[in-house]
């Protein structure tokens, strides 16, 4: 008996989705694992997430406009950056290590993409530092590379948008 096959099905099956019919994104790992061409992989592997989250925040902020709460633009956003087949996660618990100890304290993560970049939304009439600074705690405890703070209360939403990196190498 013939069986249909999906043109897919020679790719490795840990690296197949069935009923989504496509590949699966490879998962973070860390560039210094990755020799060479690898670590340049990764990087834009990394820079493709950035492009679409900026895209997706431009466009809801054009739908959404200012004036709204906090969760209602990362609801959104979470929605636009999914239907880009991203996997985006929503309040993340981020446990601290001190000593040897993990300490959970309650830290949260606004957004998780790919397991690769943070997003920390804010509705606040200006980016403070200490918006800044609790952007890089968060790469620093979860050892990303890049983050995004998103300041949806402003008129023009490219102007709300702070990226930025942890540990940058060459």
């Amino acid at each position: 008996m013939n069986q249909q096959t999906s043109p897919l099905a020679s790719l490795a099956p840990s690296r197949f989705t069935p009923e989504l019919n496509r590949p699966l994104r490879s998962r973070r790992k860390e560039p210094q694992e990755f020799p060479g061409a690898f670590a340049v992989q990764y990087m834009l592997h990394i820079e493709e997430i950035a492009t679409h989250i900026v895209h997706c925040a431009i466009k809801d902020h054009k739908a959404l406009g200012p004036g709204l709460l906090e969760s209602v633009y990362q609801q959104c956003l979470a929605y636009d950056l999914g239907k880009t087949c991203l996997t985006v996660a929503c309040e993340v618990p981020i446990p601290v290590t001190y000593d040897k100890v993990k300490i959970d304290l309650g830290f949260r993560v606004d957004m998780m993409v790919e397991k690769a970049v943070i997003i920390e939304n804010k509705t606040v009439e200006k980016l403070l530092p200490i918006h800044e600074a609790q952007l890089l705690t968060y790469l620093k405890l979860t050892d990303l590379r890049l983050g995004f703070l998103l300041n949806w209360n402003i008129t023009l939403m490219k102007n709300g948008i702070k990226r930025m990196v942890n540990n940058l190498k060459p």
